[in-house]
């Protein structure tokens, strides 16, 4: 996914960029609403998979020209990649305001990045250029997940998992050898409003495990105490 920021608080704007590079995302800024507003549009001209894979995170008090302004600038050019709109206004006026004007989302200041994340995620699902942009197949070692009909093997032969489970299964096949925490899963799979101290994250990783890893000489799935859980393949020994 390709994320355009526009931004103009510096400090925002390192947090964010850093933040999101580390979960493997490409970020470009811009510090200015008229800047912003080219950054959008050369981007929408450009062939995929560069344009059907991007997400705007548009913040709404912008020097030259604000979010409000760019956001309906962009629709009525026929735009339609999808927009997260940042704000410190945090009233009902403002984020129907910015709705209205078509941004896709709303998210307000100061917020957790996990939430962001998760948004983000959201609008990808709910985004049919997105949707097209994601590859169909991924896969870990001889895991394979078809993503189309959300069916998963190893070495070939069929796994019975949950809707639930492949959930769990694409966020970490996603990223092999990313870490993922409890909290970033816990906001992807099962949604913001879920209660952070619940253990159905623990619980279903030991399911998915049992189902993947049981009976294998090589096990996929790692958990790092404290930290959160990952799937990669094992490293070739070397010579």
């Amino acid at each position: 996914m390709n994320i355009l920021l526009i931004e103009d608080d510096p400090r925002i704007a390192d947090f964010l960029q850093r933040g999101l590079r580390a979960e493997g995302l490409q970020v470009h800024r811009a510090a200015t609403g008229p800047e912003g507003l080219a950054l959008v549009l050369e981007t929408a001209r450009q062939s995929p998979p560069e344009a059907s894979a991007t997400v705007v995170i548009l913040d709404l008090m912008l020097p030259g020209m604000n979010g409000m302004e760019i956001c309906q600038t962009l629709r009525a050019q026929g735009v339609t990649v999808p927009i997260l709109m940042l704000t410190a206004l945090n009233t009902l006026e403002e984020k129907v305001a910015g709705l209205r004007m078509g941004a896709d989302d709303y998210l307000c200041k100061p917020f957790e990045f996990e939430e962001l994340l998760a948004r983000l995620e959201a609008l990808a699902r709910r985004s049919p250029s997105l949707q097209k942009a994601r590859l169909q197949h991924l896969q870990v070692a001889d895991v394979l997940l078809d993503r189309e009909c959300m069916r998963a093997t190893r070495a070939g032969e069929p796994l019975n998992l949950t809707a639930r489970e492949l959930a769990l299964l694409e966020l970490l096949m996603s990223a092999p050898g990313r870490l993922f925490s409890r909290e970033r899963i816990l906001s992807s799979v099962w949604g913001l409003n879920e209660d952070p101290l619940t253990n159905v994250v623990d619980v279903y990783i030991r399911r998915l495990r049992s189902k993947i890893d049981d009976g294998r000489a090589v096990p996929l799935i790692q958990t790092m105490r404290g930290l959160g859980y990952r799937m990669e393949a094992p490293t070739e020994p070397s010579p």
